[in-house]
This record gives structure tokens, C-alpha cells and sequence, in this order.
């Protein structure tokens, strides 16, 4: 299973918590010329329900089903917000967000919420390892932590760029991690 992070965004830019917001035009055209290469032997394409995500996958010629379980966690009232705001005007709350992955202070998805989704979608299209998915960070993140044995707090030390790739290859008895974070 073939990981992409979509485009840039203004919010990857200014270090936000996720939300729904259109990929920066420059960092498209790049998938455009990288589409070039095309995706052989794919056998199936998913996208995260966001913007970004679908104009990254369009941008590289996939066509895509879009998949609810593959959104990133719900931030709640932290979405679009910069994380230095966040922990000028909330610290406490940042503090247990950044140590308790099952709290949600933000009022939105806990982080054990978020991997055990992600994790039960991975499983189930075991059937299918050849195929793409076009979603964000800490949704690619919650995969290598299933594929890993990891828990939410483990896999965010991974560094996954804008438009990289990371593959997870399924074994008899779960995945194997064979890249992480390598440009597209």
C-alpha cells in the first residue's frame, strides 16, 4: 500500500492544526510532473475526504474513491488553528493532548480514536496491497503505528513531507513498513 501525503497546503505552511483547505497551486503542478511517471500496476486508489487531497490525486491522474475512515483526527476547535496559538492561549490543554492520546481537550477526536480508525480500514483492504491512498500526516502516521505495533504518540515522531511516500507491504500476519517519507 503505496502512502501519499497530499500537497502542500496554507496550513502545512503556517504549522496548523488540520482542516479542510485547497492545496497550494505550486505544490500541485510538482504532482503534475511527478503523474508523468504514472502509477503502474495500481490496483485500487483512496482518498482522504479533503480538498487537498483530492487535487493531489487528480493532479496525479488517479482516479479515487474517497474514504471517510482515512480523514485525519477531528482537531474540534483547534482546526486551522496555528500550534503556536494554540499553546500561547491553551498550554494545559496542548500538554495533554501532546502526552494522553486519549484526550481530546479541543472537543474533537482523540488520537486512539483516530488510529483504531485508520487501523480497521488498513485491515480491511488487506486484499488490495497494491493500491494508493492521498491523505494527510497523521493519518499516514496512525498506519505505520498499526503496522509498527505503535501507539498515536510513537508514530508522530515520524517526518513526512509534503508529497512523499511511504509503503507499508502486507505479511501473513499484519504489514511490514518498506519506506517512509521518500519523495514522490
Amino acid at each position: 500500500m503505496l502512502f501519499i501525503r497530499h500537497a502542500t497546503t496554507p496550513g502545512t505552511r503556517g504549522s496548523c492544526f488540520p482542516t479542510d483547505e485547497d492545496a497550494d497551486p505550486s505544490s500541485l503542478t510538482r504532482a503534475v510532473v511527478v503523474a508523468s511517471a504514472g502509477f503502474a500496476g495500481v490496483t485500487a486508489a483512496w482518498v482522504a475526504p479533503v480538498s487537498a487531497a483530492r487535487q493531489t490525486a487528480v493532479a496525479l491522474g488517479l482516479a479515487v474513491r474517497e474514504t471517510a475512515a482515512l480523514a485525519e483526527a477531528d482537531c474540534g476547535r483547534w482546526g486551522g488553528l496555528s500550534y503556536e496559538r494554540v499553546a500561547e492561549e491553551e498550554p494545559d490543554a496542548l500538554a495533554l493532548w501532546l502526552s494522553d492520546p486519549g484526550a481530546a481537550p479541543h472537543g474533537g477526536e482523540p488520537l486512539t480514536a483516530h488510529a483504531a480508525r485508520v487501523a480497521r480500514w488498513l485491515d480491511g483492504v488487506r486484499e488490495e496491497p497494491d493500491g494508493v491512498v492521498v491523505c494527510g500526516v497523521g493519518t499516514i502516521r496512525a498506519a505505520l503505528a498499526h503496522a509498527l505495533g505503535l501507539g498515536p504518540l510513537g508514530a508522530a515522531r515520524f517526518d513526512l513531507a509534503p508529497l512523499s511516500t511511504t509503503r507499508l507491504t502486507v505479511t501473513r500476519d499484519g504489514w511490514r513498513v518498506a519506506h517512509v517519507n521518500r519523495p514522490l
